[in-house]
C-alpha cells in the first residue's frame, strides 16, 4: 500500500473587459486574431501597462483563498519559447506573488480536508494553437489575457478530493464573479502533480498531467496514474519524472516530455513594469468585493433555515440561485410565514418546479432573478398555499399564466376564479350533488365499515372526497370535504 500526495495548479482566466497589459479586449470565441495589438503580439519597443482590475480580481480570490497579500509585489519575465507566445517570454510573478500562504477547506460527500494554498500568482496567457493534419495555425486572441494560477500545496491524495476541490473552487470563484469557470472553453483548467510513495516515507518522484478541461478528467487521471505508478514499483522498476497526458478516449495517461529536472526559465524583474504596492484604498476594495462564499452560505442556510444538507447544496450551486432564494424568503416572511416553513416550501418549489420551468424555458440557472416568476410572485405564491387561500394545483396553473401573460398571481387568482372555497355551505351543495351521483359508492362505503373493512372503506372514501375535489376544480378545502363527506357517510348509516 503507497501513499499518494497530490497538487494542483489551477489556472482561471479573469472576466476584465480587456487582457492584463494592454487594452485588447477579453473575449472568447471572436474571429483569431481579432482582438490583438502590438503590445500582445510582442513587437519591438512597445510598453506593458498593468490592468489594475486584473490585479483586484486577482487579490480578491488570493483574500477568499485566505491568503496573505504582500506589501510589495511585483513581475518577472518568464523566459520560453513556444510558437504560442510572440514575445519568447511572458510576464508573470514568481519572488512575491499577490497572494502567499492561503487555505481551503473542503467538505462534503464524505470528505473533510484543509488544503494548503502554496501561491497565488498574475500572469498572461498563452495564444491558442489549433493542429489540423499536418498544418499547426495559432490565435493570438488569448495571448496577454488575464491568468490567476493557484498553486496548492500537495495535501490530496485520491482523484476524488482533488475532483471536489475544482469543484468547490469553480463554484467560490464564479460566486466572486472574477470567472466564469468554464472548462469546456478554458477559462477554467488545471495541472495535476501526483507522486506516491511507501506511507511515511514523503514524496515520491513527481509526475505532471498537463491540460485537465474538467473536474471528471482530474479524477479519472490522478486516480489511473496513481494505480500505473503503484504497478511500476511492484514490479521493481521506478517512476520516471515526466509531464503526461490525459488520454480520456482510451482512460490512460500517456507521456508528453521528460522532465528530469526543473526547467530553468532564467526569471528575472520586468523592468517595464513598477513594482506594486497596494495601498489602504486598494485592500479597502479588495474586502468589499468579497461575498458570502458557498460553504458558509450552505451552512447558514441548514443551521437557521432547516434546510437539509442536499437542498442547501443544491440551491448554492449558483450565487444567483441563494439570492432568490434569500429574496423569496424575505418577502414569504414580510407576509407573516414563518421562516422555516418558508424555507422548506420555497426550496421545494425552486428544486422541482422552478428547476423544470428554467429548463423548458432555456433559461441559465445564473440568469433566475431575471426569470418572470421572481422572487416576490414565489413567495406570494408559497404564502397563499401555505394559508390555504389556493391549492397547489392551481398555484401551479397560476405559474404558466405568470409565464405567459407576466402578471402577479394575486391578480391571475382572482380573475380566473381559482381561490380556494372555504365556505362549508358551499362545499356541502357539491357534496350533495357527489352524493346524489354516488349513492351507491356510499352505501359501499357503510358496508365495508359494517363488515370491519377498514381499508376498503377509507380508499371509497378518499373516492368520494377526489370526487367532490374534482367538481370545485380543485378549489375546495380538503378538510372540509373529508369531515362533511364522512359525517354524510356516518349520518345516512
Amino acid at each position: 500500500m503507497y501513499q499518494s500526495f497530490i497538487g494542483l495548479e489551477v489556472h482561471i482566466h479573469l472576466l476584465t473587459k480587456t487582457k492584463v497589459f494592454c487594452g485588447c479586449r477579453s473575449a472568447f470565441g471572436d474571429e483569431p486574431n481579432t482582438n490583438v495589438c502590438p503590445v500582445c503580439m510582442g513587437y519591438p519597443g512597445v510598453l506593458p501597462s498593468l490592468n489594475i482590475e486584473a490585479m483586484r480580481m486577482g487579490c480578491t480570490v488570493a483574500r477568499a483563498l485566505n491568503c496573505r497579500i504582500p506589501p510589495r509585489t511585483w513581475f518577472e519575465r518568464k523566459q520560453y519559447f513556444y510558437p504560442d507566445m510572440p514575445k519568447n517570454y511572458q510576464i508573470s510573478q514568481f519572488a512575491s506573488p499577490l497572494g502567499q500562504e492561503g487555505f481551503l477547506d473542503i467538505e462534503g460527500r464524505g470528505i473533510r480536508k484543509r488544503v494548503r494554498i502554496k501561491e497565488c500568482h498574475l500572469e498572461e496567457d498563452a495564444g491558442k494553437m489549433i493542429h489540423t493534419g499536418t498544418v499547426s495555425l495559432l490565435d493570438y486572441n488569448r495571448a496577454g489575457v488575464s491568468l490567476l494560477e493557484i498553486v496548492t500545496e500537495p495535501d490530496m491524495e485520491t482523484g476524488e478530493e482533488a475532483e471536489f476541490f475544482i469543484q468547490q473552487f469553480r463554484r467560490m470563484v464564479r460566486y466572486l464573479g472574477v470567472c466564469d469557470g468554464n472548462m469546456e472553453e478554458g477559462s477554467l483548467r488545471a495541472d495535476a502533480n501526483v507522486s506516491i510513495n511507501l506511507p511515511g516515507k514523503g514524496l515520491g518522484r513527481k509526475v505532471e498531467i498537463k491540460n485537465l478541461n474538467s473536474s471528471r478528467f482530474v479524477r479519472l487521471a490522478l486516480n489511473h496514474e496513481i494505480r500505473r505508478q503503484g504497478e511500476r514499483l511492484d514490479q521493481g522498476k521506478e517512476v520516471i519524472q515526466e509531464t503526461r497526458l490525459w488520454n480520456e478516449n482510451r482512460d490512460q495517461t500517456e507521456p508528453m516530455r521528460t522532465k528530469e529536472n526543473a526547467q530553468d526559465y532564467r526569471y528575472f524583474p520586468e523592468p517595464d513594469l513598477p513594482v506594486f504596492e497596494p495601498d489602504g484604498t486598494f485592500l479597502a476594495s479588495v474586502e468589499e468585493a468579497l461575498v458570502e462564499l458557498p460553504v458558509p452560505r450552505m451552512r447558514r442556510f441548514e443551521a437557521d433555515f432547516g434546510l437539509s444538507a442536499e437542498q442547501a447544496d443544491l440551491i448554492c450551486e449558483e450565487k444567483a440561485g441563494a439570492d432568490y432564494f434569500e429574496a423569496a424568503l424575505a418577502e414569504a416572511v414580510r407576509r407573516g410565514m414563518e421562516s422555516r416553513d418558508a424555507a422548506g416550501r420555497i426550496a421545494n418549489w425552486i428544486l422541482t418546479d422552478i428547476k423544470h420551468l428554467l429548463g423548458r424555458e432555456g433559461i441559465p440557472p445564473k440568469d433566475i432573478l431575471s426569470f418572470t416568476l421572481g422572487p416576490r410572485r414565489l413567495a406570494a405564491l408559497v404564502a397563499l398555499v401555505a394559508r390555504g387561500e389556493v391549492s397547489l394545483k392551481n398555484a401551479r396553473e397560476a405559474v404558466e399564466v405568470i409565464l405567459a401573460e407576466d402578471q402577479d398571481p394575486e391578480l391571475i387568482i382572482r380573475e380566473r376564479g381559482w381561490a380556494r372555497i372555504a365556505d362549508p355551505e358551499k362545499i356541502a351543495r357539491t357534496v350533495h350533488s357527489v352524493y346524489t351521483e354516488e349513492a351507491a359508492v356510499f352505501g359501499e362505503v357503510r358496508s365495508a365499515h359494517t363488515e370491519g373493512n377498514t381499508k376498503r372503506a377509507n380508499t371509497l372514501t378518499a373516492y368520494l372526497v377526489g370526487k367532490v375535489l374534482a367538481a370545485t376544480g380543485g378549489r375546495a378545502d380538503p378538510g372540509i370535504v373529508r369531515s362533511q363527506v364522512e359525517a354524510l357517510i356516518a349520518k345516512t348509516a
